[in-house]
């Protein structure tokens, strides 16, 4: 009796035990399929760590979502695309002998990655060439800027533009930004900007990544130290916020941007498309993500907050 008393006690704890853990992987499955995209740096060296599915853990506040795909970009479907967004007021002393480099860069993408060429004017993005895996007649889309402050606006106007009209075939979206990231419509000293927040936000929500080359410009704002100073903390800001790399030299213009060029493309061999379980809101809206792994020597770099779809 006492020996049967003592198995029914121990079937109890057992299914006791088990209860949370099944309630957790519940709860988890219950989610929202994501995918945002993810790169892996090494915090120091060159050598970059390698990051399995299982050394992934995607936090909502203090929830912890559940992983469920972990695919190199480059040996997925999902068909990278790569836009170049130039300022069209940006000087064309600056970036005239830019514009072999810019071409090359262009030239040198992987051949499943689509290329798009656009240039910032009054606000818009006016597209020069449309997305194509021809990257040689992509290059030859690449001009001189026109050079002048009455085609000047908001960067971020810009880019929220490029971002409405590009369709939605692929899971990988990334742009790069050559400007001086300068918001004419912001005077305030304060690093609040709606406009760069609300181009944040859109591209957070579009899955696109962003990154930026500084470049300067013709007038005043080109040689105002605040301004700089300013434009370079959007341009960091907004690239920080949806998973990418800002490059800028001082207050000026670089020499070359190959060795810019150089990281953008090796960061493409080492990105992931991570997908997971995400907690949907109460509607349907932006949420923030932390992802953190145990790997040596591993960071993971991706967008602040993801947009998740309510039940």
């Amino acid at each position: 009796m006492k020996a049967l008393l003592l198995k029914i006690m121990a079937a109890v704890l057992v299914l006791v035990t088990a209860i949370p853990g099944a309630l957790a992987q519940n709860s988890a499955a219950n989610g929202v399929s994501t995918k945002m995209v993810v790169t892996v740096e090494a915090r120091n060296g060159k050598e970059v760590p390698s990051v399995s599915a299982a050394d992934v853990t995607v936090f909502q506040s203090k929830t912890r979502d559940q992983v469920s795909g972990w695919v190199p970009v480059m040996q997925s479907q999902a068909a990278p695309e790569f836009f170049v967004l130039i300022d069209d007021s940006a000087s064309t002393q600056s970036l005239g002998t830019q514009i072999p480099d810019i071409r090359q860069f262009i030239e040198n993408q992987p051949p499943d990655v689509s290329v798009g060429i656009a240039y910032m004017r009054n606000g818009i993005a006016q597209i020069a060439q449309t997305l194509t895996k021809d990257h040689a007649q992509a290059a030859k889309a690449v001009r001189l800027p026109l050079g002048t402050e009455d085609v000047s606006a908001s960067a971020y106007f810009s880019l929220q533009d490029l971002v409405k009209k590009w369709p939605k075939d692929s899971d990988v979206r990334q742009v790069l930004m050559i400007t001086d990231g300068v918001d004419p419509y912001w005077n305030s000293p304060s690093l609040d900007d709606p406009y760069v927040d609300a181009a944040i936000a859109d591209c957070q929500r579009a899955g696109v990544m962003v990154y930026s080359i500084y470049t300067r410009a013709p007038g005043h704002f080109g040689h105002s130290l605040f301004r700089i100073n300013q434009a370079q903390s959007f341009l960091s800001e907004t690239t920080d916020a949806t998973g990418g790399e800002s490059y800028y030299l001082g207050s000026g213009s670089p020499v070359t941007f190959t060795p810019y060029f150089k990281q953008i493309r090796e960061r493409l061999d080492h990105q992931f498309i991570l997908t997971f379980l995400a907690q949907p809101g109460k509607k349907s809206g932006l949420e923030p993500v932390r992802l953190a792994t145990e790997v040596p020597n591993a960071d993971l770099v991706a967008q602040r907050s993801v947009y998740v779809a309510a039940d």
